[in-house]
């Protein structure tokens, strides 16, 4: 999946038309997004913010491919993902989105490189490719001199950091990041977001989900959500001047 249009112009990489999403547990249904209309464009950083329970983590989810709409139609570079596969969604997980989480989700048992070098594992990339690239990737991050340091001897800025490398080692177009400085003190905070900041100026297309207007304000573009909904839409710039 090409996350360019015709030609290499920029189109809406994320389209979303009237998508809903209903949890249903035997006579119980809530209603977690509710006709939620949104287009990125390719290139483009958006945040989607809003409080706890507005819908925002249940909205990555489907953009990310880890869950699908009850009702509405998502368009991914101009493809119907409810017509994809589960193999075919595997592969756009793994190889065409980059994930960023708020709980770093980093095997204690691996070194930085050894985490980094797992989604290459999984695409299986030869062991000489997977080691150059997950230097690569450290190096871009901040840490090339703690390839072979362990999650529990880096601090919370260095392991979200090799989190940041680990998503970005399959070089992919899209970046969707949940609340990722949510267990980071404020210079680890400023560091994840400046990173973010460079991999939108290279060209990517960055989705940052966060419940802080100062994180937010990070973003060239926020989209304000609340029961479900889409309320409002800022620019960065009319953002900072909120706080």
């Amino acid at each position: 999946m090409d996350l360019l249009g015709p030609y290499g112009r920029r189109s809406g990489v994320i389209q979303l038309s009237r998508v809903s999403k209903v949890y249903r547990t035997g006579s119980l249904e809530v209603s977690a997004l509710r006709g939620v209309d949104l287009t990125v464009e390719d290139g483009e950083f958006v945040a989607i913010a809003g409080p706890s329970g507005s819908g925002k983590s249940t909205l990555m989810h489907i953009l990310g491919c880890l869950d699908v709409p009850t009702s509405g139609r998502y368009l991914l570079a101009g493809e119907d993902v409810s017509r994809m596969t589960e193999d075919e969604l595997a592969a756009i997980r793994n190889r065409r989105i980059g994930f960023v989480f708020q709980q770093f989700n980093l095997l204690p048992s691996l070194t930085a490189l050894g985490n980094v070098e797992l989604p290459l594992s999984y695409s299986g990339v030869p062991r000489h490719e997977r080691r150059a690239r997950a230097v690569d990737a450290l190096g871009r991050v901040g840490l090339a001199d703690r390839l072979q340091h362990r999650p529990g001897e880096l601090s919370g800025g260095q392991q979200q950091r090799v989190a940041v490398a680990r998503a970005l080692v399959t070089e992919p177009a899209l970046i969707l990041a949940d609340e990722p400085t949510g267990n980071l003190d404020s210079a680890s905070t400023r560091d994840v977001l400046g990173l973010l900041q460079h991999l939108h100026r290279s060209s990517r297309t960055v989705v940052l989900i966060t419940h802080e207007a100062d994180v937010a304000a990070a973003a060239s573009r926020v989209v304000h959500m609340l029961d479900g909904g889409v309320v409002d839409e800022t620019s960065a710039l009319a953002m900072s001047t909120r706080l």
